[in-house]
């Protein structure tokens, strides 16, 4: 079974298991990327304020080729910054048996997606969810022309429980829907673990952090959505010198995060963090903390990564994995967006033993079994198998 893959441009995340795809016996995969230019362009992430190039190989393992792309105004942040004329004839002319596309909202995806419905099986991937949706006309309009995308797809390959309510709001079947997990590269951040646990216990003691202190760690975009003065009102509620809180990345906050913490010394900033060194920050953490308040932290995958490094995990409920990832009061827990109290007794509790120290390892390593790179191949796989 050939299948055509049709995305934007290389991810760290999707990257790897379209080369474990490849290697599937009974299927051809080949990627079809339609954001041409980001082939050679250093791309500037305005989230991080910076050019960001990532330090893992991403077109390696699989096939793909770059299709010519004519937008004025070439991005994957508006609909008309993806237009290829010559997308479909060349994913024909492959001779694909099966299409997965990834988004709708770009010129050339929604074309791609109409063009072969009942020619080809056509898959689609996106994360979306309704945590954010806004009620009154808006809502009825979005919906209604949700339901005639949707409609051009066969399957839906949602990634955990909010992603699938949104479907189904939007008109997708029960039948069409098809659990493919969201997923870290699992094996990238768990291996050699003594070997990072030691590089982590190195670097916090440079950075001052005593052997007893208990690390709580944000890592992403300092920006309004992943919500990082939650850790600052949350030290107000915890005052034990023994805390530390240390912050990874750049972004929009980052002068007035600095400012606000300036004369409490338990804060450490520690600036933008490339891939191949994620396995060890997230170790100099004892709990990740992603606060988001959205609007569109549609899943997290750094919680996926915090929890492969065998660390628990506080998050909210607007957050699109929680209510897959978290186990209450055994890996994390899952609070409202102004949640500190709670979010202080987890950590309290945190300090007090061993024995939530202990279920957090074993809960995040039964929640990674199924969120995992080799679950989206075999559900890939088995699906196309059985769509000949």
């Amino acid at each position: 079974m050939k299948l055509a893959v049709v995305s934007t441009h290389p991810i760290q995340y999707n990257a790897p298991w379209f080369q474990l795809l490849s290697e599937e016996e009974g299927v051809e995969v080949k990627v079809f990327y339609t954001w041409e230019q980001s082939e050679t362009s250093e791309k500037y992430d305005p989230g991080f304020g910076r050019v960001v190039k990532w330090d893992i190989p991403l077109l390696t393992g699989y096939d793909y080729s770059f299709v010519k792309n004519i937008s004025t105004q070439p991005g994957s942040h508006h609909f008309k910054g993806i237009d290829n004329p010559s997308l479909n004839k060349e994913i024909e002319n492959w001779g694909a048996e099966a299409v997965l596309v990834f988004g709708w909202a770009f010129k050339s995806h929604l074309k791609c997606l109409r063009y072969f419905k009942n020619k080809i099986p056509v898959l689609f991937r996106g994360d979306s969810t309704l945590l954010d949706e806004q009620g009154g006309l808006k809502r009825m309009l979005r919906r209604m022309f949700l339901k005639y995308v949707y409609s051009f797809i066969d399957y839906a390959l949602y990634v955990g429980q909010n992603n699938k309510d949104y479907f189904l709001a939007h008109g997708v079947k029960e039948r069409q829907l098809v659990f493919t997990p969201h997923a870290v590269d699992n094996e990238r951040f768990s291996k050699n673990s003594d070997e990072q646990e030691q590089a982590a216990r190195k670097w916090r003691t440079e950075l001052g952090i005593k052997e007893n202190d208990t690390v709580l760690l944000f890592a992403g975009k300092f920006n309004k959505k992943k919500n990082p003065f939650f850790l600052i009102e949350l030290a107000k509620l915890l005052g034990n010198d023994n805390l530390k809180f240390v912050f990874v990345g750049n972004g929009e906050l980052e002068e007035e995060l600095k400012t606000k913490v300036s004369e409490d010394d338990r804060f450490i900033f520690l600036g933008f963090q490339n891939q191949t060194n994620m396995p060890v920050v997230y170790r100099l953490a004892d709990i990740f903390v992603l606060p988001s308040v959205g609007p569109g932290e549609t899943w997290g995958l750094a919680i996926n990564e915090a929890m492969a490094c065998g660390r628990a995990v506080i998050t909210t409920h607007k957050t699109g994995c929680a209510p897959d990832m978290i186990t209450e009061g055994k890996n994390g827990v899952v609070v409202d967006i102004d949640g500190y109290d709670k979010a202080a007794k987890f950590v309290q509790s945190y300090m007090q033993g061993d024995t939530l120290k202990k279920s957090v390892k074993a809960e995040n390593i039964a929640k990674l079994n199924i969120y995992s790179f080799s679950s989206i191949v075999s559900t890939i796989s088995k699906l196309l198998k059985s769509s000949k």
